[in-house]
Formats: C-alpha cells, structure tokens, sequence
C-alpha cells in the first residue's frame, strides 16, 4: 500500500543543519543530541568515529548487543575482506583519522608485521578487532542498551528516544561509559533532532524452510558457532552459492570426515565468481549511486537482480580453492564425496524418521524435473534481509512508502516523511532499492556517512570526493551538439579532514552561484540539486559523468 506523504519527484527538502531551530519554534526545547544513531554494525560505527572528528556535534549510538560483533558465525579462519583494506571505518574520507586501520594497526604495534604481510584484503578476524578496538574507544558508543521505541514531538521538534539497559557494559567497553550512562539505571529517555538507523539486516530463511525445526536446519550466519555439530553426520548440504555458501562448503571440504558425503546446491544456473574487473567495480562508486538513485522506482527494481553477481558471486580463489581440492581427490581414481548442482532450487523440506533426517523437495529450472535429497543436516547459506523495526511503530504514520510498502529514501539517505515531522530519519544499509547494489558495500561506508553528516551539519563536515569513476553513467550531455563534455570537478585546493565554515569548500557553492547546500556527493562543487535533479541538463552539465555500498 503506498503512502499518501507526497516526495515530488524526488525533489528533497531543504537541509536542517544541527543548530538550526525548526521552522516555528522560536523558543526550542535544547536536545541531549543533534543525533541519535540506533545500532552499532559497521555502518554507524563509521559514522561514530567520523563525527568524532566534528567539534560541537553531540551524538550517541546505542547497540543492544554487549559488545561489538562482526558476523561471528563466518569468522572462519582464511576468510579476508573482499575489499582491500582503505575501505575501513574512515580512510577514504578522513586519512587522518585516528579511527583508520593504519592507527589500530600502530596501537597494536602491528604495523610492520602488515608491512611485511604484503596483502590489500586483510583477515576478517582482524577487521572485527579493528572495529571493536574503535568501538571500545569512542565516548558515543553505548553497547547492551536496546532502543525500545523512537517517538516524534512536534512542539519541542524533537524525537523521544526510549533506551532500556539489556546487559551490564563490559568493563572498558567505551569511554563514555564512565560518565553519564554509568550506573544501574534500566530506562532512560533522551531527546534528538536527528536520528540515523544502523540495525542492519537479518538472516533469511527460505519459505520451504519455515515449518522445519531441527538443531540440524540452520543459516551460515550460526555456522562457526554451529559446525561441530556437524561432526560425526553422513550427509550435509549447504544450500545457496554466494560468498557464504562457498565459504562453509569449503571449509566443511577441508574439514570432510572420511564418510561423510557433502552437497551444495544453488538455484543460479552456475557456481559463479564475482565481478571484480576494475571497470565493473566502478559500480560500487558514489557516481553510481546517484545514477541509480535518479532512475525511475520501476527500473532500478529491474537492475538490482540483473547485477548479482557484483554482490552475489563467488571470490574467484575461494572457487579456485574449493576446485583444486576435489581435483586432489581425484588423484589415482579417488572419490570426491561431494555434489555440486548449480540451477536448482529447493521448493519443500520435511524431518524424517526418529534418525532426524530431512529430506529436500529439489527442482532443476533447465530440465524441469523435481527430485528428492536425504541429508542429514542443512546449512542456509540464503542472504539477508532489510529489517522492519517495531522501535519506529510510534511514528509509521509519518513515514512514506512505496507501492511495495518500502521506505522512499532521498539521496542523502533519508527516509521522505511527513512535513510535520522536521526531524530527519537516516538509514544506513536500508535503500538497496533506492541505492543499488552498493548499500551493503564496506566500501562505501564512509562515504555514505560522510554525506549524512555533512546533510546533518549543513554542509560544514567532511569534504566530499569529486566524481572519481572513468564510466559515463547514463547517456552524455547534450552541449551544443557534441557528446563529450569533459568532467568537471573543484579547482580549489581543499582539505582532507574536516571542513568547516569559511574554508574554500565550505563556500564554493555560493562563490560558485550554486545555492549553499550539498548534494549526496557534492563532487567537489556543491551542487545542493545535482542528485535531485539528475535527469536535467543543468545536473548533467555539472556531472557529466553521471552520478552513481557493506560487504561484497
């Protein structure tokens, strides 16, 4: 059902920078925040250390998990990032950040030993250290405090935000533990002018899946925690072929007990590895969101699935990996004790006898014949999802939804809602469809809080890059009859760190007669409509390369 909350053609409403009262409310309730950020992944971690950098900018972010956790159950050993390392928390915003992995790396006196490692994609445990030694040191975070519901006050023009206590903090878990969330409280409220949404998603379960409860029937997100279970047993299938799928597959390979026989099925018609030219990882560059996002609703719901296997293939050495071992097995006429059946999928499942079997309903799409497989045990390794939170049931009603009931997100990440609410709701990793393929990126983090913290702040916080990609996104401008404008970007030198007011990049829009704002990604002129207005000839002339995040 759509909502009835109008977003006129995308056209985004004027930016309400951290200091700035609401329109009519002379005389404004003082917030605790000028943010609130609900969740600690990745995400809004880097948004944490980036506004640490940003003097007079209150923010708290609250997690209801203890401590900071990475994807624990696929921390298995030999995994690495499938970006290289600069795509931390926020080196390709702020190098200078004392939040980058080079710092960690140099307060953990590791820097030549990852001098003399000599790899660009680094271990995934070391990415979760990484991410929990930032964690530990910011005075926003505030871990085992759980969100319980965010309400919208139109006279103080300020969000309610109910925190409840879920666990005790871990001795040293932040600094900022020490002082004002110290103590035994259980519930307290705070007030925000903004709020960002950092929940992150939620491991799915196919529909065929739904009615089977077995400790033997579980989601690769458990695998690490889960796979000593699985000792002992004839038969296991791993079910879906992305990232996930070939990473327990290969390790349960590694690990295969001499009777025991492993399967890994997928409904993609091939075990295929992921897109990792140069020029295709250029879709995972702001050029190419803000491409996409100026695409109609219809079209970009079209493109996200026609582009799987730039975030649903499969590393090409973890297949190089997988094959060079059943090519050993093979040696002198071994047996592989393995099956591999790309292109069929899974359409029911039922336990079997008191053995706790479970036998699998398959369909082959090509030959379109359906067949059963016994196993013994399953493991899901079928995706994630965006999740719903119940925390913003207080203010549904002013939130505005598509025709498929998801949220319209602008191209500053944040949620179209009702003129009443003068609030703005981020969301991080929530607008794959309004974003594409690059919302669960890594690599993409920083940039994507950057640009909500410079929305936040008036356009006063990081500077922003300028369009970097060598594609033309989209078809060329048209400029007097020829098609090859050339890109445009700022001449003004400019500052790596943060802006603030009054330096050259601060004030190239209005030098530039381009208004005062910024745009998602100001490419290096501050062009508060280029996003917005992507499908005119005043945005395309400024970009000519058309604007266009994780873990791939």
């Amino acid at each position: 059902m759509t909502s009835r909350i109008p977003l006129a053609s995308r056209d985004e409403p004027p930016r309400t920078a951290v200091a700035t009262a609401a329109p009519g409310l002379p005389h404004p309730e003082t917030p605790d925040y000028d943010v609130v950020g609900v969740g600690l992944g990745p995400f809004n971690l880097s948004l944490a250390a980036l506004a640490d950098g940003l003097p007079g900018l209150r923010a708290a972010f609250f997690e209801q998990a203890p401590a900071f956790s990475w994807h624990p159950g696929l921390l298995l050993e030999g995994t690495t990032l499938q970006v290289p390392f600069l795509a931390d928390l926020v080196t390709l915003i702020d190098p200078t950040s004392p939040w980058s992995f080079l710092s960690y790396l140099r307060a953990h006196d590791r820097l030549f030993r990852f001098y003399l490692y000599e790899r660009f994609h680094i271990p995934r445990r070391e990415y979760d250290a990484y991410c929990r030694w930032v964690a530990e040191g910011l005075q926003s975070t505030h871990f085992g405090a759980r969100v319980e519901a965010v309400r919208w006050h139109p006279d103080a023009g300020l969000f309610r935000v109910v925190v409840t206590r879920t666990t005790p903090p871990p001795a040293g878990a932040s600094r900022g533990e020490a002082s004002e969330w110290a103590g035994t409280w259980s519930t307290r409220v705070v007030t925000a002018r903004h709020l960002v949404l950092g929940i992150g998603t939620e491991p799915t379960t196919p529909p065929a899946f739904a009615g089977i409860s077995s400790d033997r029937v579980f989601h690769s997100a458990h695998y690490r925690q889960r796979r000593a279970s699985l000792a002992g047993l004839s038969h296991i299938t791993v079910v879906g072929s992305g990232q996930s799928g070939a990473e327990v597959f290969s390790d349960l390979l590694r690990n295969q007990q001499t009777t025991q026989h492993l399967t890994w099925i997928t409904r993609t018609p091939a075990f295929a590895p992921m897109e990792y030219s140069k020029l295709g990882l250029e879709q995972f560059t702001p050029d190419h969101i803000r491409y996409f996002h100026g695409l109609e609703q219809g079209r970009r719901d079209a493109l996200v699935p026609a582009q799987w296997q730039l975030y649903k293939g499969i590393d090409a050495d973890t297949i190089a990996q997988i094959y060079d071992l059943l090519y050993e097995r093979t040696i002198d006429g071994g047996d592989e004790a393995a099956t591999l059946m790309p292109g069929v999928s899974v359409q029911s499942a039922s336990l079997g006898d008191e053995r706790g079997e479970i036998t699998l309903g398959c369909r082959h799409h090509d030959q379109d014949r359906t067949f059963p497989l016994t196993t013994d045990a399953v493991v899901l390794a079928t995706g994630y999802a965006a999740r719903r939170p119940a925390l913003l049931d207080p203010v549904a009603g002013l939130l505005a939804l598509d025709d498929t009931g998801r949220f319209q997100i602008d191209a500053r990440y944040r949620i179209a809602t009702d003129p009443d609410l003068t609030g703005h709701l981020y969301v991080q990793n929530a607008e794959l469809h309004t974003h594409g393929v690059g919302a669960p990126d890594l690599g993409l983090g920083a940039w994507r809080a950057a640009v909500i913290l410079d929305d936040l702040t008036g356009g006063h916080a990081y500077r922003l890059p300028p369009p970097s990609a060598f594609t033309t996104f989209g078809a060329p401008p048209r400029t007097g009859g020829s098609h090859h404008a050339p890109r445009t970007a700022a001449t003004t030198p400019t500052p790596t760190g943060p802006a603030g007011p009054g330096t050259p990049d601060s004030d190239s829009a209005a030098a530039a007669g381009t208004g005062t704002g910024t745009a998602a990604d100001g490419g290096g002129l501050r062009e508060p409509d280029a996003a917005a207005d992507v499908g005119s000839d005043r945005a395309v002339r400024r970009h000519p390369v058309m604007l266009g995040e994780g873990d791939r």
